[in-house]
């Protein structure tokens, strides 16, 4: 890309001719060449569910399979005025489960 030694502006390119399309300057064009060599990656790094859980481990047993350990969140599933819902999730199972307290 060449600007205009006079105003500023982007050269463009009309036939043999870079030209100045604010003051009409004009010279030779110049064929500029760019070349970029980029690394290929062998291996991609895919990231699961699983290793972006970062929820607080409690100590409740799962229903489903009696493990001792599970995640644990609450939401505000129903009106302000009431309580909100605590879920679980098991470590080993991964079955969820919820409580309204």
């Amino acid at each position: 890309m060449e600007f205009c030694p006079k105003c500023g502006v982007v050269l463009t390119k009309k036939g043999a001719k870079s030209v100045c399309s604010k003051c009409g300057y004009s010279k030779e064009a110049i064929e500029l060449k760019s070349k970029e060599k980029m690394a290929v990656k062998k291996e991609i790094a895919i990231i699961k569910d699983e290793d972006t859980i970062a929820l607080p481990v409690i100590k409740a047993e799962c229903p489903k399979c009696g493990h001792d350990k599970a995640y644990f969140w609450s939401t505000q599933t129903r009106g302000a005025d009431e309580s909100e819902t605590s879920f679980f999730k098991c470590v080993k199972c991964k079955h969820t489960w919820r409580q309204y307290t």
